[in-house]
């Protein structure tokens, strides 16, 4: 049962924020909003996620992981029902809000679950729960599309309906998460190991960096490849989607596969591996041009790596204190993901005026520098996980 809450979780999780691409243009429309509208409400949805990892362990403290989970499955489904009948502009965001709330609780009560239940061959677990959320990442666009076409007694469930049938599959891991007992919830506040005493070890410092370029580098695939094939190399929207489906496609077969691989030869060696892997990828793809345009998709199988790892390492360094360790890495990780995103439009655009910015050549190499900087977030996650080999290595405290 603890397993079932664990991978039917992250397949939810998969779902709730990977339905969004074909829906958003709907919303849109129902509602008339213009771009900069539509970017208010994404900029407040991801506030909201990261207000609700800010909160969580704490209520893990008081509550403990299984009210805790219970209630981030419990919020997702409450906000599918008012997103089905939201049909004003207010009470949409306010239920659109609520998701990413539940979202962002989910993301920290699945990864305390984690490191708590698997005290063995973490590394392997650890990347084949996020390889579930991979799973389900890959196919939310398509299944989402499909539902929103689907008549039920003579009504189409459009995005509203297909929002309230995604969200309402939490409660499969509600149902095994009460038919379950989860360890932890019976440490005593004294035997925890304090944030403070957490923040004095340079070694989580270093983790929130390797998390935090790690996964800028993660997540920039998605939002800049179809957009930098399609313009640097004329490619179609088809086949330039095709190209991110398998960045996906690599991503999520590593993670299921190559979990093994971070037990056996340690998880700070595996986060050098790895980064470096994704990083030269991306490198070489660009410096080859066109013809090597698969080693974007590559790179996926180096950076899928980066998140379960660094949950690996954490669970086993700190297994008095995973909860804080978590939540205090992924909030840092989560306000520096969202300034790294901002530096890539930043570093596109800055490139573009440098070589006239209304140029074709302004547009390919800003697009070139762009994702460049991609591969640099990956060089930099490599950098810093040698850093803290060196730091762990000294200490005879390698993982």
């Amino acid at each position: 049962m603890q397993l079932v809450t664990i991978f039917a979780g992250f397949i939810v999780f998969g779902f709730s924020e990977n339905s969004k691409g074909p829906a958003i243009p709907r919303i849109q429309f129902d509602f008339m909003l213009n771009e900069s509208q539509l970017g208010t409400l994404l900029s407040l949805n991801a506030l909201g996620y990261l207000l609700a990892c800010s909160f969580t362990a704490f209520l893990t403290r008081i509550w403990g992981i299984k009210i805790v989970s219970v209630a981030a499955f419990g919020s997702m489904i409450l906000s599918g029902v008012l997103i089905y009948f939201s049909h004003s502009y207010p009470a949409f965001a306010s239920s659109y809000f609520l998701m990413y709330i539940g979202n962002g609780m989910l993301e920290i009560a699945l990864a305390i679950l984690g490191a708590r239940i698997f005290v063995k061959n973490t590394g392997t677990m650890m990347n084949l729960t996020h390889g579930f959320y991979g799973i389900s990442s890959t196919v939310a666009p398509l299944v989402a599309t499909g539902l929103m076409n689907v008549t039920v007694l003579g009504h189409t469930l459009d995005w509203r309906g297909m929002y309230l049938v995604m969200l309402s599959l939490s409660i499969l891991p509600i149902i095994s998460a009460l038919r379950s007992s989860f360890p932890g919830d019976s440490l005593t506040h004294e035997e925890r190991i304090p944030l403070k005493a957490l923040m004095r070890d340079p070694a989580l410092w270093l983790m929130v960096l390797i998390l935090t370029f790690g996964v800028v580098s993660e997540l920039a695939v998605g939002g800049w490849l179809v957009y930098f094939l399609e313009k640097a190399y004329g490619w179609d929207t088809v086949t330039a989607s095709g190209m991110l489906s398998a960045f996906f496609l690599c991503f999520t077969l590593a993670r299921l596969i190559l979990g093994p691989l971070t037990d056996k030869i340690g998880f700070t060696l595996s986060l050098i591996v790895f980064s470096a892997f994704s990083a030269l990828c991306t490198f070489a793809a660009l410096i080859g041009g066109e013809g090597y345009a698969v080693l974007f998709a590559a790179a996926g199988l180096g950076i899928a790596m980066i998140y379960p790892t660094v949950m690996a390492f954490i669970a086993r360094r700190y297994s008095r204190g995973s909860d804080t360790a978590i939540t205090f890495t992924v909030t840092l990780m989560g306000v520096g993901s969202v300034i790294g995103n901002y530096l890539i439009g930043g570093v596109i655009e800055g490139t573009k005026a440098l070589y006239g910015a209304d140029t074709p050549i302004g547009l390919l190499r800003g697009l070139q520098a762009g994702y460049g900087f991609i591969g640099l977030c990956a060089a930099v996650c490599a950098a810093f996980s040698i850093v803290l080999y060196r730091y762990l290595k000294r200490r005879r405290e390698l993982i």
